[in-house]
């Protein structure tokens, strides 16, 4: 099955001439790095989605589940953050449907249906992206709410990447391969179906501890920083 939006899947010989530069796409980075690229914060999440999106990455993902995973991780996990962390403060909202909307985005697009059909429609392919990207946003502006204390904040962050490392953990067990759109193009890359989802699964359940740790890190900095503020 091909990728309607990043193309058919690559063999291997051919993936470093797999850029995208859809105008379209590189019109809507170019206004986004003028919005939110004014910080280096902004800048390095505009950054990140030019990895995700123009970069061999997405015609990479269209043959890889494995390559997916690393794309929507790319989007919730390091983007999602860096905008909400380069963005205003604001005060704290309901951290509880933040996270749970931001939880179910992830794990409906997860559903094979769901996930074959977005491969293979343009416009549920940008709903899955615009959707993924604007929920982890919404949750991670409520880790960095100002007055988001520092074991809420904590708490927060490990229930997000606990989801997330339940739903690696059902795709890396699954005992077969779930999705049509990967059903072929691992084997030119030397990866059964399988194994390839296998792959996703572990890259979604333990190197993903990665980014949450740091945002962990820099909630808890802040918060500390803000208590220090107030009794001072």
């Amino acid at each position: 099955m091909e990728g309607i939006y990043c193309g058919p899947p690559p063999v291997p010989h051919a993936i470093w001439a797999s850029w995208n530069f859809d105008p379209y796409l590189l019109g809507g980075l170019l206004l986004l790095a003028a919005v939110a690229g004014r910080d280096r914060t902004g800048a390095a999440a505009v950054g990140v989605l030019v990895v995700a999106f123009v970069s061999p990455l997405c015609a990479l993902s269209s043959a890889l589940f494995s390559a997916r995973v690393v794309h929507h991780l790319l989007l919730v996990a390091v983007a999602a953050p860096l905008f909400a962390w380069s963005m205003p403060a604001w005060r704290t909202r309901n951290p509880g449907l933040s996270f749970t909307v931001s939880t179910a985005v992830l794990w409906v697009w997860h559903v094979p249906s769901a996930y074959d059909l977005a491969l293979s429609h343009m416009g549920v392919y940008w709903l899955m992206q615009v959707s993924l990207v604007t929920s982890a946003l919404w949750y991670w502006r409520d880790v960095f709410a100002a007055d988001r204390s520092p074991v809420e904040a904590l708490a927060l962050v490990v229930a997000g990447f606990t989801q997330m490392g339940m739903l690696g953990a059902i795709l890396t067990f699954a005992p077969q391969q779930l999705y049509a759109a990967h059903a072929v193009a691992p084997l030119a890359w030397s990866l059964t179906p399988l194994a390839d989802q296998q792959l996703g699964g572990l890259l979604m359940w333990v190197p993903a501890g990665l980014p949450y740790a740091v945002a962990a890190g820099a909630a808890a900095r802040r918060g500390w920083s803000d208590l220090k503020g107030r009794g001072a």
